[in-house]
């Protein structure tokens, strides 16, 4: 089925509000870079990719609204807004930076070629997302093995991108080759990613597919329930080092405990070259009434104090691959070597996986 997060109809963007799933199927409209930033912060939309889509229609939304004399300014203001709405995915500073070097080229010319660019861009970084998604699908499939059980964590499918999805393409693309995957999702508190959305998802789409309570994996992985682990990514530093959804650590290092291939899939918009380790990536922390309530019914003693984080970092060392739309990685000595990669040179990839493929 067509699942998708986000659509721009007539200057208006579109935005599945996943608070309400699976229950409830809510679109709200958003026409400025205010609105698409408060979406942004509340979780209407997320997941790194989707974030980044959304913040580069929230600046080609405002160039509609903004007076010719102030564009620049005012799509820069714009831009601060929207990356501050949340700091870890590094797609949504990538999406915002693309979309105003657009702007700052066309600095001068008059407000509508602006505006014309600046909404080409956008839909531009959508469509290149769902290419990417597939190629990243193509390429981890040739790790799955037949009837494999996988188990992910969090959501990082249509939802999460501009479709497909990165980890869920994995999985979608293993199905289309005919291995007959299933799949394992950890629920993913306190937010409950997993168990809302991507059940809601593979379910739609007719996998077969088992929810369980994060702190399960453990035993399912000692159980020889689980034969590989793939997850998406918020960030990923030039090591390898990967910022994900809370919780993803902890399966990593019961993973390797279990000698589990644990892959991570991702677009190259999620590298970030600039950043050394993963010791350099804020962790955004999160309201403690995720944690203390539940369903909208408080679980917790009052006055208890809560610690949210709401990504945490697994070091590459427990990473088995990296796979990206140019191929499979793996690390070498020193890591990942991602700098490198950006560049377009020093890939460490499987042979099978030699020719990057042509994304936009």
């Amino acid at each position: 089925m067509d699942i998708r997060p986000l659509y721009l109809e007539a200057n208006t963007l579109f935005m599945l509000d996943q608070r309400l799933l699976p229950g409830t199927e809510k679109w709200l409209e958003y026409h400025d870079a205010a609105g698409v930033a408060q979406g942004i912060r509340d979780m209407v939309v997320r997941g790194a990719p989707a974030i980044g889509i959304a913040a580069a229609f929230g600046i080609a939304l405002e160039s509609l609204r903004t007076p010719p004399d102030q564009m620049q300014t005012g799509l820069h203001a714009a831009g601060r807004l929207l990356t501050a709405a949340r700091p870890t995915a590094v797609n949504l500073f990538w999406a915002v930076e693309r979309m105003l070097a657009v702007a700052d080229a066309l600095a001068g010319c008059d407000a509508d070629t602006v505006r014309a660019a600046l909404m080409t861009e956008a839909d531009r970084i959508l469509t290149t997302d769902v290419e990417m998604n597939r190629a990243i699908g193509r390429h981890g499939a040739s790790l799955i093995g037949p009837k494999s059980r996988i188990m992910t964590h969090c959501n990082a499918g249509a939802l999460a991108t501009g479709g497909y999805g990165t980890a869920l393409g994995v999985i979608r693309a293993a199905r289309e080759a005919g291995l007959d995957p299933s799949v394992i999702s950890c629920e993913t508190r306190p937010y409950l990613q997993g168990a809302r959305l991507t059940a809601w998802e593979l379910v739609r789409d007719g996998f077969d597919v088992t929810l369980i309570t994060d702190n399960s994996a453990g035993w399912q992985m000692a159980s020889g329930r689980i034969d590989c682990v793939v997850v998406g990514a918020d960030r990923i530093a030039a090591n390898g080092d990967t910022a994900n959804k809370i919780g993803t650590f902890t399966h990593a290092v019961l993973a390797a405990r279990f000698g589990i291939p644990f892959y991570v899939a991702a677009p190259s918009s999620t590298l970030d070259p600039g950043t050394a380790d993963g010791s350099g990536i804020r962790i955004e922390e999160r309201s403690p009434e995720e944690v203390v309530s539940f369903g909208g019914v408080r679980v917790a003693a009052a006055g208890v104090k809560v610690l949210n984080p709401s990504f945490d970092v697994t070091p590459w060392q427990l990473i088995t691959a990296i796979i990206t739309e140019r191929g499979v990685h793996r690390p070498g000595p020193a890591g990942y070597g991602f700098d490198s990669i950006v560049a377009g040179s020093g890939l460490t990839m499987d042979k099978s996986d030699a020719e990057p493929q042509n994304v936009g």
